[in-house]
C-alpha cells in the first residue's frame, strides 16, 4: 500500500482551548522536500522525531528545503531527493492566553495541624497560562511527559499547582481554622512557587487564584466538638472525649452482635475500663479548674457600668471565636449583658 505524503501541513484551530494539535493524529507523517507548512497567527509549528523537537517555524507559509529545517536533515542523517519522504510529526502549539482554567482537589489534603494534630482541607480556584516557548514546551510535555491532549495537559498542571500549594501549606504552618482566611496570601505563594516549574516547560503562569479552601466535613465536625467542649487548647480532654465516644460506640455494637458481640465488648472493656476511668476523671478534675479562671482574666466577674459591660460583651466575641465557650452559651450572656446595657444607657 502506497504512503500518503503530506504535501500541505496545517490546522485550523476550531476549538478556543485547543493548546495543542498533532499532525498527524497518530503515527508518523510522511514528508518530502517541497512540502508546504502553513502557520496561523498565534500559532507555531514544531517538528518532532525520535522524541525531541527539532524545527520551529512560526505564522506564515513556509515550504520544506534542506535549507530551513537543517537540524531535521541531520537527524534523518542524509540528504533528501525531491521524491524522498521523511518521517517526523509536527504540533501545532497555540499561543494564546489560556484563561479561567480550573484547578481543585479531586481527594482531600492531609496536613499536620497544630491545633488539631491532623486535619484534611479541600480547595478550588483558577489559572491563566501562556505557552511562550513552544519548542521548549513540545520537548517537555510532549517528549518527556507523553502528553500532547489539552485534557490532559490541564490534569498535567493542576498537579503542579496543588503540589505547591501542599507544600506552602505545610511551610505556613497554621492551623485550618486560620488557613480558611488566608486565600489572598496562599494566592500570592501558589503562584510565586508554581511559576518557576511553568518557566521550565516553557509555559508563563499568567495568574493564579485560590478562591476557596476549608476542612471537609469530618475536619468541620472535629472543629465543632473540640469548640462545644470549650478546649480548643487542651488536646487531651479531646482526645479523652473520642476516647469515651468510641467505647460508647463499641458497646452498642456488642448488644447488637449478640453473645459472641458481647464477649468481645466484655474483653474490651475489661482492658480499657480502669483507664478510661482515669482519663475520665482527669477530664471531670481539670475542668472546674479552668472554667473560673477565664472570667477573671477578662472582665470583672459582676460589670456594673456601662464600660464595663461593653468589655464583657467585646471579651465573649473573643471567647467565642477561641472556642473558649460555646455558641448556647455565648447567646445567653450576651443577650443578658445587652439587655442590661440598653438599660443603663436608657
Amino acid at each position: 500500500m502506497a504512503r500518503r505524503i503530506l504535501d500541505v501541513v496545517e490546522f485550523v484551530d476550531e476549538g478556543a482551548n485547543e493548546m495543542v494539535n498533532r499532525i498527524p493524529e497518530r503515527g508518523s507523517g510522511d514528508f518530502r522536500i517541497g512540502s508546504q507548512v502553513i502557520v496561523r497567527d498565534s500559532q507555531a509549528a514544531v517538528f518532532f522525531r525520535d522524541g525531541r523537537s527539532l524545527d520551529v517555524f512560526g505564522p506564515g507559509a513556509h515550504t520544506i528545503t534542506t535549507a530551513n529545517i537543517p537540524l531535521l536533515v541531520n537527524a534523518v542523517g542524509k540528504v533528501f531527493s525531491g521524491e524522498t519522504p521523511f518521517k517526523a510529526e509536527v504540533y501545532f502549539v497555540s499561543l494564546r492566553e489560556f484563561t479561567d482554567l480550573k484547578w481543585g482537589t479531586p481527594t482531600p489534603i492531609t496536613i499536620k495541624d497544630p491545633e488539631l494534630g491532623m486535619a484534611r482541607v479541600q480547595a478550588r480556584g483558577s489559572y491563566s497560562v501562556q505557552i511562550s516557548n513552544p519548542q521548549l514546551f513540545v520537548n517537555k510535555i510532549v517528549g518527556t511527559q507523553g502528553i500532547y491532549r489539552t485534557s490532559n495537559i490541564q490534569n498535567f498542571f493542576r498537579s503542579m499547582i496543588l503540589t505547591k500549594l501542599t507544600d506552602l501549606i505545610g511551610e505556613m504552618g497554621k492551623s485550618v481554622i486560620e488557613i480558611a482566611g488566608l486565600a489572598e496570601e496562599l494566592t500570592m505563594g501558589a503562584r510565586a512557587k508554581a511559576a518557576e516549574e511553568f518557566e521550565a516547560r516553557g509555559i508563563t503562569l499568567l495568574s493564579i487564584y485560590v478562591e476557596y479552601i476549608g476542612p471537609t466535613e469530618e475536619t468541620a465536625k472535629a472543629i465543632e466538638e473540640r469548640a462545644s467542649m470549650g478546649a480548643l487548647g487542651d488536646m487531651n480532654a479531646y482526645m479523652q472525649f473520642q476516647a469515651a465516644r468510641a467505647m460508647r460506640d463499641a458497646a452498642q455494637q456488642s448488644g447488637e452482635g449478640g453473645m459472641a458481640g458481647a464477649g468481645m465488648g466484655l474483653g474490651a472493656g475489661m482492658g480499657m475500663g480502669a483507664s478510661m476511668a482515669q482519663m475520665m476523671m482527669q477530664s471531670m478534675q481539670q475542668q472546674p479548674q479552668s472554667q473560673p479562671q477565664q472570667p477573671a482574666s477578662s472582665t470583672p466577674a459582676t460589670p456594673t457600668t456601662v464600660e464595663e459591660i461593653q468589655s464583657t460583651l467585646d471579651s465573649l466575641d473573643m471567647r467565642l471565636a477561641a472556642g473558649e465557650i460555646s455558641e448556647d452559651l455565648y447567646n445567653k450572656l450576651h443577650s443578658k449583658w445587652e439587655t442590661r446595657l440598653e438599660e443603663l444607657k436608657g
